[in-house]
């Protein structure tokens, strides 16, 4: 648990494809090695930016199980494994334990829905089988985790923290109660931690540059978080992953491959990302070759 809640930069890892649409392991593995190079604390494997949703339960626990048995040891693998279904999720945990995961990220009750009392009692029955972030993304999930229910889990013995996306007051208020907090907002990560007392940043930006967020963690480094707010901005210009993953393949980290129903972004928002990336050395951006790309590179794949 102390190295869990010490870790202040976790990237919520890309998952690429192959031609065949299929998981593409070896440049997985070139991308989280990557990440172990800038100094990355832990991965989220399977989250919403490696698009644990159109994954199957096999892709996913297979990815997990790669994970533990490529890295483990070297960074902290957290498993994805949370659902709307608290049955799966149980399921779903206790297989990636089994399979060597350090913790879990686990989402309250999406789409459906329930109450404050169901919300509770599914966090202390997926809690119980192991170390657990609890993620609160009410844009995602239609239901914000207010304190009231944050509060009444914290104590549980495999309580890690909150993933907070609604913002660094939240944020603050719970540090200040001891509850540890890790950033959902990449553009709000870097006041999250060195002005309201976060334990870091889950972040979508350290697939790209994972070095520079690494600093942002590390240093009161104002200059280089308001050079990288442009970026941060644009890498949510639709919604997460669409622009990561054609950012990631503008600088050939990664096949043009997407999973339908993701598309890549426009010629014009593509532009927008290659001017924002040219004005970064090369060497603090994962890939070896920057372009913009043409409508017709990219493949689409179910």
């Amino acid at each position: 648990m102390k190295r869990l809640k010490s870790a202040s930069l976790i990237t919520a890892i890309k998952t690429p494809y192959n031609q065949q649409g299929n998981i593409d392991l070896n440049t997985y593995d070139k991308l989280v090695e990557q990440q172990i190079a800038a100094g990355v604390d832990g991965i989220i494997v399977g989250g919403t930016t490696g698009e644990g949703h159109l994954l199957n339960w096999e892709e996913h626990l297979m990815l997990i199980a790669h994970s533990t048995n490529k890295f483990s040891g070297r960074l902290l693998i957290v498993g994805n494994t949370g659902s709307n279904n608290t049955r799966e999720a149980i399921n779903a945990t206790e297989k990636g334990f089994a399979m060597g995961m350090d913790a879990a990220l686990q989402i309250n009750p999406y789409y459906g829905r329930t109450s404050t009392a169901g919300v509770i009692d599914h966090f202390n029955r997926v809690l119980a089988v192991g170390p657990a972030f609890i993620y609160n993304v009410p844009g995602r999930t239609g239901q914000d985790l207010t304190p009231d229910i944050i509060e009444s889990i914290a104590s549980h013995k495999n309580f890690i923290g909150v993933k907070e996306c609604t913002g660094n007051a939240r944020i603050d208020y719970y540090e200040k109660q001891g509850i540890a907090c890790w950033s959902g907002n990449d553009d709000e990560c870097f006041a999250g931690r060195h002005q309201f007392g976060s334990h870091g940043v889950i972040s979508v930006t350290s697939n790209i540059i994972p070095g520079l967020m690494r600093t942002l963690m590390d240093d009161n480094n104002v200059e280089l978080n308001d050079e990288l707010q442009e970026l941060m901005q644009w890498l949510f210009c639709e919604p997460n992953p669409i622009a990561l993953n054609t950012a990631l393949m503008m600088t050939n980290a990664v096949e043009k491959i997407f999973r339908v129903p993701y598309h890549a972004l426009t010629l014009e928002q593509r532009q927008q990302g290659f001017d924002l990336l040219s004005k970064l050395d090369s060497k603090d951006i994962v890939g070896d070759n920057l372009s913009l790309l043409d409508d017709s590179d990219f493949i689409y794949k179910i």
